[in-house]
């Protein structure tokens, strides 16, 4: 990380000299920056030794000496108080203060579980490993057992692994996931028979499970080629009836501009398969809706408005869903607003606002003042307008 003038590059970032603004991250809605934004931080109490370094000029720190100077031990990351305030502490200090309790408390496995998460979630597999490992010993549940098998998978401790996963399998029987993570051990094993196997275990058991969908297309993909792997897991959905064989292809090619038209076939099929999938809907509505993002860069806004009356055709008899499901609302907001259906906007938000979940609540409340202040702004526009007639 730098400070500079005229022009430098950082981390693939080129930074030009010239103007900037200067704005606090609470002006941005919703904490989104800009791609090209550059975060000022002030240091609240400069050491003797940051002073003597900035006297000679603009100094280059890297992100760990960058969290040194904002006086924590490690990166920031947000936790909870004991009265459930958000705080931000240094990683190394989280870490250090779960391990210290986790010591004095072993028989809590909860915490034990809570502790291997966190340990995992910052690539401390190793660490985790021994955590849960002291889990499994005492009589842990399954969900322990699968956790470890994932972190000695991770490690390539593959004998380790698949001894803890098939024991995974046996306690957690209505869970795809220990014979999912058994197929991907397989196919580091290069065992292709096996990894088959196990994953026409986990479908077996849940035919929902979309990422099990997703790695059989892979496995087809690699053992054959990529039409046929279509091929085969198209003839395969058939007789499952689900819409996840389709989410799963759609996954593959949503991504590229290229196979957009592609994703939203196979999107279409699901739907087809699966009209109330809530899953189903969302990747379709996604789809038309970067379908139209893609057609009013390229200048057709008639292409673009298309796109954005699929959103609402398709989402407009799943609102009741939308109570439940915020991403359904955000997808259905967006469409009805980018298409200035403000009226319609409205009414939806109203409906939302009554909510039992508290996430599609706060939706509600955040969107209606995106909406307010649009609202506005057209009026102060209109204003100038008529002020200048």
């Amino acid at each position: 990380m730098a400070v500079s003038n005229g022009q430098q590059n950082v981390a693939g970032l080129q930074i030009t000299g010239g103007a900037a603004i200067v704005a606090p991250v609470s002006a941005f809605p919703n904490g989104v920056l800009p791609s090209n934004a550059l975060v000022v931080v002030p240091i609240a109490k400069p050491t003797d030794e940051l002073i003597a370094m900035l006297e000679k000029g603009p100094s280059a720190v890297t992100p760990e000496q960058m969290w040194q100077l904002l006086g924590f031990n490690g990166p920031a990351v947000h936790v909870q108080d004991d009265q459930g305030r958000p705080i931000a502490i240094g990683l190394e200090d989280l870490l250090s203060g779960l391990e210290k309790h986790w010591g004095e408390h072993p028989e809590d496995m909860a915490f034990g579980m809570t502790y291997a998460q966190e340990l995992i979630k910052h690539q401390r597999q190793a660490k985790a490993e021994q955590v849960l490992a002291k889990i499994v010993q005492k009589g842990g549940p399954g969900d322990a057992w699968l956790l470890l098998g994932v972190v000695q998978l991770q490690q390539s401790k593959l004998d380790k692994a698949e001894g803890t996963l098939k024991g995974a399998q046996n306690l957690l029987k209505d869970n795809p996931y220990p014979s999912l993570h058994l197929a991907k051990l397989f196919n580091e094993k290069k065992d292709d028979a096996k990894e088959r196997e196990f994953i026409d275990k986990a479908i077996g058991i849940d035919p929902g499970n979309v990422d099990a969908w997703a790695v059989l297309y892979q496995h087809f993909a690699r053992t054959t080629t990529e039409d046929q792997a279509v091929e085969e897991l198209e003839k395969l959905a058939t007789t499952k009836r689900s819409a996840a064989p389709y989410i799963a292809l759609q996954g593959f090619y949503a991504n590229d501009e290229a196979t957009l038209d592609k994703a939203m076939a196979f999107a279409k099929k699901g739907v087809e398969v699966a009209g109330d999938d809530p899953l189903a809907l969302l990747c379709l509505s996604a789809l038309f809706g970067r379908k139209s993002q893609v057609l009013a860069e390229a200048g057709d806004a008639q292409g673009s408005r298309e796109a954005l009356d699929g959103v609402v055709k398709l989402l407009q008899p799943h609102e009741a869903k939308m109570s439940r499901d915020v991403r359904l609302a955000n997808n259905y907001f967006e469409a009805l607003f980018q298409a200035r259906q403000i009226e319609k906007v409205t009414k939806l938000l109203n409906a939302l606002a009554g909510s039992p979940s508290k996430e599609v609540k706060q939706f509600a409340i955040e969107r209606s003042r995106q909406v307010a202040q649009f609202l506005q702004q057209q009026q102060q526009q209109l204003a100038q307008a008529q002020g200048k007639a």
